[in-house]
């Protein structure tokens, strides 16, 4: 990637997030059908641009996560109930993550001690959401596992790969719980705040995350 290339797409993405976060609460939808892909677009763009760093493998792993991220948008935005479906495709684009971080310095070899925080995350979550869930139960505890497991190998790789791209990679990971713990606790037990707070704690943390899991291609610098 040219060296000047990353910043303008973080100045793009700042913008166009801007943009969408306005957009959202304000209801303007068509607005949103625009500025929501366009984000993670630039995300995207940013993961294919980079070298192929720490591999071929990891790169494609994480533009495979954001290819699938973007669908889960699309489904999710549109004015029909799809979020079975969307749930469907960010769960395999977390997959891609955690097999991403598990290949290069995660994996099983990983601190089982790590886990229990995240563990205790995902089953505190849970037994929040659960009298709500209804017949979504099985895919949001698939879903809430899944996304746990991705954080616990994000961190469980920076212990072990000290590099700059392990570090956001890992953040990147924990910004992730935070929009979807946010978001399915908003969903499912009622709105945890006015629509402006949740939007922005959603989407603001959510383009971080992918942000960040994007910007640990091409990055082996020390952490």
């Amino acid at each position: 990637m040219p060296r000047n290339l990353r910043p303008l797409l973080a100045l793009l993405l700042t913008l166009t997030g801007v943009a969408l976060i306005r957009a959202d609460i304000a209801g303007a939808r068509e607005q949103v059908y625009l500025f929501k892909p366009l984000a993670t677009g630039i995300i995207l763009a940013s993961v294919l641009f980079a070298p192929p760093r720490p591999s071929s493998r990891y790169r494609a792993l994480i533009a495979g996560g954001l290819v699938l991220s973007l669908v889960g948008d699309v489904l999710l935005m549109l004015p029909v109930n799809l979020f079975a479906a969307g749930l469907g495709a960010f769960l395999i684009a977390h997959l891609c993550y955690v097999s991403a971080f598990a290949t290069h310095g995660g994996g099983r070899d990983s601190s089982r001690v790590a886990i229990l925080p995240f563990a205790a995350v995902a089953a505190t979550m849970l037994l929040y959401l659960w009298p709500s869930l209804g017949a979504l139960r099985a895919p949001v505890v698939l879903y809430i596992g899944v996304i746990a497991t991705m954080a616990w190998q994000g961190w469980a790789r920076f212990t072990r790969v000290r590099t700059g791209g392990a570090k956001r990679a890992a953040w990147g990971a924990l910004f992730f719980l935070v929009s979807d713990g946010t978001l399915a606790v908003n969903k499912f037990r009622g709105p945890i705040g006015d629509k402006a707070t949740v939007t922005i704690v959603v989407l603001g943390t959510y383009l971080v995350a992918q942000w960040l899991i994007a910007s640990s291609v091409g990055d082996e610098q020390p952490g």
